[in-house]
């Protein structure tokens, strides 16, 4: 992942903006884009400083709040293929792709396997 630049660059910039400098020509002198420029002066008006944001961190799961209803419905119906619950959480008002609902999925241990699903049902 790229790394902010430094706080000690950013004041200098956000100064020489302060002087009386356009974004263009600081920008230039201290080779950066103009869009920095314009950004961490903003930033300074804004908080009063140009610090970077927090970068990363977690984000949540948008199936976290459907947990207990897809296990369930699972539970329920282990034969339900992986289209069908999309239809099924779409008629909940969950508008989601496959890949999420699939990395979900996986995250609880589920799989869609043929002999995953002979196992869950009990067939054999």
């Amino acid at each position: 992942m790229a790394r902010p630049y430094s706080l000690d660059l950013r004041k200098r910039v956000v100064s020489a903006l302060k002087s009386g400098l356009t974004c263009r020509q600081v920008a230039q002198n201290f080779d950066v884009s103009v869009s920095s420029v314009v950004k961490w002066s903003q930033r300074e008006r804004l908080t009063g400083s140009p610090a970077a944001a927090k970068m990363g961190g977690s984000r949540p799961y948008i199936l976290e709040s459907e947990r207990d209803w897809l296990l369930s419905r699972i539970r329920e119906k282990p034969d339900l293929t992986l289209h069908a619950l999309l239809l099924e959480l779409e008629d909940r008002g969950v508008k989601v792709c496959c890949d999420t609902l699939w990395r979900f999925l996986k995250r609880e241990g589920i799989s869609f396997k043929k002999n995953a699903v002979r196992d869950r049902t009990g067939s054999t």
